[in-house]
């Protein structure tokens, strides 16, 4: 078990920790509208809050990592969606996460979210993370799918060296082949230097595997996330819809917005059961 490299991250007033009660980062994958975030924040408010569970909303302004130039990037403009998260945070309470793909997007951005999000295929990019940390917001740096999890502490290490004032690292599965993810699930301790999110979504994607576009096995979303939760995560990271045949984006492996709360309740239970048998000591390692 990897030693402790740095403090728990506090995002928006809430402690995001291995040790500690699991948290959700959850949302639509693109922000292709304001009804659209605000329908889904609506219902994950009040399931979060009926169970129990603190949660993060999560949308993307850009898709800029599209296989074509058939795929949908925006749903918004930027100015569009700094309005839409701040009406979002004052209406729910809650903290927001977007992704920042651009060094010039990092200080505007963070003056409106509470976290800011690295992408995968970026997490490897100096100047972004460079930026990142610059504006004294928490980041999540997705784990690139050609790198290992140890490979990872070396990332959340620099964004630490940088000045970040608080690093969290995000699984999402690693390349198998063409058109396939898979995840070790012993990557996540490998990782708990840092808090760890665990993204059970994009971990069933299936790269460039739908004409140009990534499909994915939705179906497999469920098993991913207690397995992770059951490991013992700081959190959750899920993009969910109210019809994911219609999403702009990412659509085959969304969680559709009527199956959420089933999911939400059952990893509640087993992050539960988890965390106490790992504080008195069983099997589970101490974080």
């Amino acid at each position: 078990m990897q030693e402790k490299i740095f403090k728990d991250v506090t995002v928006g007033g809430m402690c995001f920790s291995n040790t500690l009660p699991l948290k959700l980062i959850i949302g639509p994958c693109l922000l292709e509208s304001r009804s659209l975030a605000l329908e889904v924040a609506q219902e994950v408010a009040s399931i979060c809050q009926e169970l129990g569970v603190s949660w993060v909303f999560k949308a993307s302004f850009d898709k800029a990592n599209r296989t074509s130039l058939a795929g949908k990037r925006q749903g918004v403009s930027l100015n569009q969606a700094l309005k839409i998260f701040a009406e979002i945070k004052e209406q729910f309470g809650c903290p927001v996460v977007t992704d920042v793909h651009d060094p010039a997007q990092c200080a505007e951005v963070a003056q409106h979210v509470d976290l800011l999000q690295i992408p995968a295929f970026l997490c490897r990019q100096t100047d972004l993370i460079t930026a990142a940390a610059a504006t004294q917001k928490p980041i999540m740096i997705k784990k690139g799918q050609f790198l290992s999890p140890a490979e990872m502490l070396q990332v959340g290490q620099k964004a630490q060296s940088l000045g970040a004032v608080g690093v969290m690292l995000c699984e999402r599965g690693t390349t198998f082949g063409y058109h396939k993810l898979v995840n070790d699930m012993t990557g996540l301790a490998t990782m708990a230097g840092f808090p760890v999110v665990f993204d059970a979504t994009h971990s069933v994607q299936l790269p460039g595997a739908l004409n140009g576009k990534s499909s994915g096995e939705s179906w497999f979303v469920e098993c991913l996330a207690r397995a992770a939760t059951a490991i013992g995560v700081a959190g959750i990271f899920m993009e969910t819809h109210p019809d994911p045949s219609q999403a702009f984006s990412d659509g085959p492996n969304m969680v559709p917005l009527a199956f959420l709360k089933g999911l939400v309740k059952t990893l509640k239970e087993i992050d539960h059961m988890t965390k106490k048998l790992s504080y008195q000591g069983f099997s589970l390692p101490a974080f």
